[in-house]
């Protein structure tokens, strides 16, 4: 089976988070919030949960009963080994998202809970398009300088590939006000999140490069006091493992009832003949 191409250098996203700081860290507060607030909506109590990170300092801190393991290529995770999977802000880094996915739905027990949260969608889309139009002004080319963002119908996508019954995805936006975009940049590094993309160019970013995005960047999102917005998006996905007494889809043909029936209408035909 051929191999997902190498999206991620894991040796510099693994410096890139060491050099994190954590006052910068309030996506993933977000995010830790969010799945808090969704998993008292389940009536279930978790007794044996998991957290991929790779912040596991401050995930551990948000869920002490977990075991919190490292978002590396292959998951320290046994067969059947928990009831709850969160995949904490680190999907958007994997080669290969279906295959984490896999291998915390095999890590589950029949029934158990997968919650994940991972950026995507409209995160950073204006940065990213004034990164690759001045790039391509000021050198001609272009080169991998961020994430692409999975949008949220593919996300759930992923989910049934990966085997998850039930799968359902989800985003929360958070617009966040900046001085200007070069404090954008900053703040993107303090938060560990960086270039760490295997095809990036392996040389500093000339500062034409991004003394222009940032002068078109904060042009298109001035928010008129003198500041710039930039969209943060948390996608947030949930499925379940496969078991024995969750709902099964009825099988084609089988229904008792017809739908004209319940909804108190006369059935027609592609003729326009009644039934």
């Amino acid at each position: 089976m051929a191999q997902p191409p190498k999206l991620t250098d894991r040796k510099a996203l693994a410096q890139n988070r060491a050099r994190a700081e954590r006052d910068a860290l309030f996506l993933h507060g977000q995010a830790i919030d969010e799945i808090k607030e969704r998993l008292s909506e389940v009536n279930r109590t978790f007794t044996a949960p998991c957290v991929v990170t790779g912040f596991p300092e401050i995930w551990g801190e948000a869920f002490p009963e977990a075991r919190v393991i490292e978002d590396g290529e292959l998951l320290d995770i046994g067969r059947g080994a928990h009831d709850l999977v969160i995949h904490a802000m680190a999907l958007h880094w994997a080669s290969d998202p279906v295959g984490q996915l896999v291998q915390a739905r095999r890590g589950l027990v029949p029934d158990g809970l997968f919650m994940g949260a991972m950026l995507g969608g409209e995160t950073l889309a204006g940065l990213r398009t004034a990164l690759a139009e001045a790039e391509a002004a000021e050198t001609g080319g272009l080169s991998p300088r961020v994430l692409p963002m999975g949008e949220i119908r593919d996300l759930g996508a992923l989910l049934q590939r990966a085997g998850f019954v039930l799968p359902v995805a989800d985003a929360l936006p958070l617009d966040v006000s900046y001085v200007d975009t070069l404090a954008l940049m900053r703040d993107l590094r303090a938060m560990g999140e960086a270039n760490a993309m295997e095809a990036r160019l392996r040389v500093p970013t000339r500062r034409g490069v991004l003394l222009r995005a940032a002068v078109a960047h904060d042009a298109t999102t001035a928010t008129g006091d003198g500041r710039i917005s930039a969209r943060f998006e948390t996608v947030f996905l949930t499925g379940w493992s496969p078991g024995p007494d969750q709902p099964q889809p009825l099988r084609p043909g089988s229904a008792t009832a017809r739908l004209a029936d319940a909804l108190g209408t006369k059935e027609h035909g592609e003729d326009g003949g009644k039934r």
